[in-house]
């Protein structure tokens, strides 16, 4: 499926535009089916688009946020997606929304997969929107080069849901939506920033191998055509 460049002179631009694209997206699901769920990912790179978003009019208390992936760690962490969501997506008019968290309390990572892919079940059947960023080694959503859940991970006959993944290039271990939950989406983005990124982007529009850059998989496989939004 081929991807489509859309591709700003800021930053700012980028966000203000990205944030009209997945309003319109939420508020024409909300008409055709009465709900909206929208998958988001953590990182410095979205925080100016999510405050962009949080001050679009719409029926927010009909949107379901959650995470394309987390770190295993409690929401007060600093390096948590749920704290930089809460501080810069549910806020201002986006407060409405209901937020379903990746991380739930439990004894390890596979056990807070399990009780979230039973939370978020429907929700990502498909997601109406879903926004995932990419690692300078290629990685997507917590899909790491090396990554030990990495081929089940990617693998398309692998249920819609959360699974675990640890890596060297991961630092704590990491919750994911699978490939099968993301590639549908009726809005799905790839949204990157830096000329460094740009760079990184071209590598994986290359042949090679999908276990070395996962971004590939996104690119190559999904069933919803990939909407670039990238700025200098």
């Amino acid at each position: 499926m081929a991807a489509t460049m859309h591709a700003f002179a800021s930053g700012a631009e980028l966000a203000a535009g990205l944030a009209d694209r997945v309003a319109e997206a939420l508020s024409a699901a909300i008409t055709a089916r009465g709900s909206a769920s929208i998958a988001v990912s953590g990182g410095s790179t979205p925080k100016a688009f999510f405050q962009a978003l949080s001050s679009r009019s719409l029926a927010w208390d009909k949107v379901t946020i959650t995470l394309v992936d987390e770190r295993f760690v409690p929401p007060d962490n600093p390096r948590s997606n749920h704290l930089l969501v809460k501080a810069n997506l549910l806020k201002d008019k986006a407060a409405a929304a209901r937020f379903v968290p990746l991380y739930q309390p439990a004894e390890d990572a596979a056990k807070s997969a399990v009780i979230v892919t039973q939370q978020t079940r429907g929700i990502d059947d498909p997601f109406d929107v879903a926004i995932v960023g990419m690692g300078g080694d290629g990685h997507t959503a917590s899909f790491f080069p090396g990554g030990n859940n990495l081929k089940l991970a990617l693998d398309p006959a692998t249920p819609r849901g959360v699974i675990t993944m640890e890596a060297e290039g991961a630092g704590e271990p990491r919750l994911t939506f699978t490939f099968s939950s993301l590639q549908d989406a009726r809005l799905l983005v790839l949204h990157i920033e830096g000329e460094g990124k740009k760079e990184v982007l071209a590598k994986a529009e290359q042949a090679g191998d999908e276990l070395e850059m996962p971004i590939r998989a996104i690119l190559r496989r999904a069933a919803s055509p990939v909407q670039i939004y990238w700025a200098p």
